[in-house]
């Protein structure tokens, strides 16, 4: 994960974070996952959401809990799959609300969220591996710590920036953000189990764009 490229405007935070003990006891934990078992994403895709999302370009952080734990649908972004394959439930209810919220439907026309993500919404999660079929498998090894690390170095942006924290697990990193120019949105996670007690109807992405307007170019969700 640390080989040297360009890292999108990221680099002070990755070079900070690369070297410390904590992420070099994950990478070697990573790499015994890896070598034997079934990872999702891909090696190549774990830090895909700071490929494509620059620390320069950044308006939105949606914040989730781990990857899919399915074959072919992590992709490094919460949330999103790739191209050919079928949106899980939480993509769905997402979907539901910017149509109930924003009265049209997304702009994307499968489950790929790369449109959102150029646009400036950094799709995180807390954790960015995952053993298949296990969800929460690679929690407590290091990965909350480098999303901490993530987020607090967003916190201190002098512009604007909107997160939206969806679940107990994300909801618990706003401790971190203590920045008053920020917009915090919280919401229940929009899993099935969840999305009726609180994520339909939060209106996160009319809220969004009504904060970012003020500031620059609204997302077009």
């Amino acid at each position: 994960m640390e080989n040297k490229r360009n890292y999108n405007g990221w680099e002070n935070l990755f070079d900070s974070q690369f070297k410390n003990e904590y992420f070099l006891q994950l990478k070697q934990f990573l790499q015994e996952e890896y070598a034997t078992k079934i990872v999702y994403p891909p090696k190549k895709l774990i830090l895909n959401a700071f490929d494509i999302t620059s620390a320069q370009n950044t308006k939105v952080i949606i914040i989730g809990q781990d990857p899919y734990i399915k074959e072919h649908q992590a992709m490094g972004m919460s949330f999103s799959v790739p191209d050919g394959i079928k949106p899980p439930p939480s993509l769905v209810n997402i979907f539901k609300e910017i149509q109930a919220d924003l009265g049209k439907k997304s702009i994307v026309k499968n489950g790929n969220l790369t449109p959102w993500a150029q646009q400036g919404v950094l799709l995180l999660n807390s954790v960015l591996t995952v053993a298949a079929g296990a969800s929460n498998s690679h929690a407590n090894k290091g990965w909350e710590t480098f999303t901490d690390s993530v987020i607090d170095y967003v916190n201190n942006f002098d512009r604007p920036i909107v997160f939206m924290l969806w679940g107990a697990n994300a909801i618990k990193k706003r401790r971190l953000l203590t920045n008053p120019h920020h917009l915090i949105l919280t919401a229940t996670h929009p899993s099935p189990l969840s999305a009726y007690n609180g994520f339909f109807g939060c209106k996160h992405f009319s809220k969004a764009n009504e904060f970012l307007s003020r500031y620059t170019l609204p997302i077009d969700w």
